[in-house]
């Protein structure tokens, strides 16, 4: 999250942090960001982040990602948001994780649609492409 922070930044993005307060201590918080939002638990920092949020973009990560990641999932399932989740990631990194959707759908656990609600982009060029103008 430091790295692409960064260079959202140093290209003259504006890039808001939520951390909760006992990250404050464990992690060392990105310092100069836009804006920085400490809040108390993480279901406080996931609540604001989608509150904030336009679109959900999941780049690889570990299994803190994937609890935010299945959370989004999740909410746009049951029509708590509409927002687009994206999934970024070379060399088919997320495949696994849309064949375990498609496998659960299979086995009669969700609808049979449940994978559309992630989109695998390919490459930041598709990413670009489903940004608005503006942006």
């Amino acid at each position: 999250m430091g790295i692409t922070a960064r260079a959202v930044l140093a290209g003259g993005g504006n890039v808001v942090g939520i951390i909760p307060e006992a990250l404050m201590t464990a992690e060392i918080a990105q310092a100069g960001l836009t804006e920085m939002h400490v809040v108390t638990t993480l279901h406080e920092r996931k609540a604001l982040m989608h509150l904030r949020a336009d679109a959900i973009l999941a780049l690889p990560g570990s299994i803190g990602t994937l609890d935010e990641l299945f959370e989004s999932i999740t909410w746009r399932e049951l029509g708590i948001h509409d927002k687009p989740v994206w999934l970024l990631g070379a060399n088919d990194y997320w495949a696994p994780l849309l064949f375990l959707l498609q496998h659960i759908a299979d086995q009669g656990f969700a609808p049979p649609d449940l994978a559309r609600l992630a989109e695998n982009l390919p490459d930041l060029a598709a990413l670009a492409d489903m940004l608005p103008q503006n942006c």
